[in-house]
Formats: structure tokens, C-alpha cells, sequence
């Protein structure tokens, strides 16, 4: 039996990193800082996830003509990822971020999203074989045009999507009806449901308004709480385990990616959340994004 197939539609980037012991003010320039390069990008991070934990992945995405977009894919090969989709734009850069670190851990940021912005619904009709996907997983660094056509089509074929709706930013009735599975964090969910979720109780609450709005499956992260799942039927809360975080920069992303991964495997909810969550757990205590990803054999549940 061939295993299922995951298409992870989203974003590629390199984030580029400079770490300092202090951030600098406007018109400052700060000598002694280290650099580092990584890649990532939600999409991407999220399609390694996925393969590193035993998924079978295509990635459609779309990159610059330029050393950032060959090292992309070459990468994403690397991981056993099909990369036969993601496109090569010939106008625009790779997406990039410039991030600078201080030494409290704080960051400031700057994403340039390059050819993530130009990944159109005309690029995702030219795709074989996204009818055979059993699950599609999507992020929100893309256009919502795409996320919304992609999601249509999906819906028609009786296929199941998931939104891990980060960045955080609205979406609109139609894209939620139907949706097999929503997974915003706190601040994410406040968004989307305009209850802050602070415990159980308002997890629920943010919970039962995407049931109201056609969302089959909800599940809000919470960090070092774990995650809440609700559906018609059931409702859990999933205890993380305590670990000392270095770096919790692709831990949703790591949720994401092992969660879809479990669903695949036909894993119960509550077994399929606590893999997700062990997996995110073990990301955190490393640095980087993809870099930080654990593979299958380090996730016993």
C-alpha cells in the first residue's frame, strides 16, 4: 500500500539572522554581531515536517530565479520532498526574512515575501495528481486568493483541507465552511473568533464558533499547555510535556506538520494530538526552523 498523500501549499523562504547583544536603534550601527542563515518559511517548514515524521509530501510553493530559490528546492529534495511543483518566478525574488536577535531572545523582523506573494490560482490548475492528495495543508503566507481556490476545489473532490491560520488574519464564512480542520493558536483564535482563549472554557467557546461556522475539527495550541480539540462529538485538552526552550520559532509549524502526518496514519484524535505535541516539544529545545524539526524515530507516544 502506497502511503497517503500530503500536499503542503505555502511559502519558502531563507531567513537570514543576525545575533547581537542588543537590537539597534534607528540610524545605529552595531559592530560584533554572528550570522547565520536558515531555511524556512511556514509552508516549508511544515512540508519538512511532514516528511522528516514519515509523510509522503509534495510541495507546491513558488521561488525566485536565484541562489536562494536553487538552494530552496535543493533542500526540500534533500528531505525526500516532491519538488515538482514548486515553481521557478523569473520577475521577483526569493522570500526573504531579515531577522535580528538580541541577547534576551528578542527579535525584530522583516519578511520581503518575494515570489510567495505571486503563487496564483492560474500556477495551482496547472498541478497533477492535487486530486489524489488525501490531505492538503495550507498556511497564510500565500494569497488568500489561492488559499480560497485551492479550498474550493478540495471541497468539490470531497477532499480535507487544513488551515493553520498563521500569519494571523481574518478569513472569510465561505473558506470555513466545510474546512475539515482549523489549527490557530491563542492569539490567532482571539482573531478569528473574537474570544480571548485564555483557558479550557474560552478555548471552547473559540472552539464552538468555527463548529457554528461549518469547521468539522478545531484545534487551538497552547503553547507550553498543550492544545484543545473539539468537534461534534468530543472534546479534549492535550497536557504538553515541560521542557527548557531554546528556540520556539517552528514549533507550530512542527505541530502542523507531524499532526497531518498522524491523520494520514489514521491515529485517534487524542493520539494523533499528543504525536503532534511531542514532536513540537522536542523542537523547541533546539535552534532554528527546519533545523529544529525532530524525525520519527525520536517521538515515542
Amino acid at each position: 500500500m502506497s502511503k497517503s498523500k500530503i500536499i503542503v501549499i505555502g511559502s519558502a523562504n531563507t531567513d537570514m539572522v543576525v545575533k547581537a547583544s542588543k537590537l539597534p536603534l534607528p540610524g545605529e550601527t552595531i559592530l560584533g554581531g554572528t550570522f547565520f542563515m536558515n531555511a524556512g518559511g511556514k509552508g516549508a517548514n511544515q512540508a519538512v515536517a511532514a516528511a522528516r515524521l514519515g509523510g509522503n509530501v509534495t510541495m507546491v510553493a513558488k521561488v525566485g530565479n536565484d541562489i536562494f530559490g536553487k538552494q530552496t528546492i535543493t533542500g526540500l529534495k534533500k528531505e525526500n520532498i516532491d519538488t515538482n511543483f514548486v515553481f521557478i518566478d523569473e520577475n521577483a525574488p526569493s522570500g526573504t526574512a531579515l531577522i535580528m536577535l538580541n541577547d534576551e531572545g528578542e527579535n525584530c523582523i522583516v519578511v520581503a515575501p518575494g515570489a510567495n506573494a505571486n503563487l496564483l490560482p492560474s500556477d495551482i490548475a496547472t498541478i497533477t495528481g492535487i486530486d489524489d492528495a488525501e490531505i492538503i495543508l495550507m498556511q497564510l503566507e500565500i494569497p488568500m486568493k489561492t488559499i480560497t481556490f485551492v479550498a474550493k476545489k478540495a471541497k468539490e473532490n470531497n477532499q480535507n483541507v487544513i488551515i493553520n491560520p498563521a500569519p494571523a488574519q481574518k478569513l472569510n464564512d465561505e473558506l470555513l465552511n466545510g474546512l475539515f480542520l482549523i489549527t490557530p493558536n491563542e492569539t490567532e483564535a482571539a482573531l478569528l473568533t473574537g474570544i480571548t482563549v485564555v483557558d479550557e472554557q474560552t478555548a471552547s467557546q473559540a472552539a464552538r464558533i468555527f463548529l457554528n461556522k461549518g469547521v468539522q475539527n478545531i484545534i487551538i495550541t497552547l503553547g507550553k499547555d498543550g492544545a484543545y480539540f473539539e468537534n461534534c462529538e468530543l472534546s479534549l485538552k492535550i497536557p504538553a510535556p515541560v521542557m527548557k526552550a531554546l528556540d520556539t520559532t517552528a514549533a507550530g509549524d512542527t505541530f502542523s506538520g507531524a499532526l497531518t502526518v498522524a491523520i494520514t496514519e489514521k491515529m485517534d484524535w487524542k493520539k494523533a494530538i499528543k504525536f503532534a505535541i511531542t514532536a513540537a516539544s522536542i523542537s523547541v529545545t533546539r535552534l532554528g526552523a527546519q533545523a529544529s524539526v525532530p524525525y520519527r524515530n525520536e517521538i515515542e507516544i
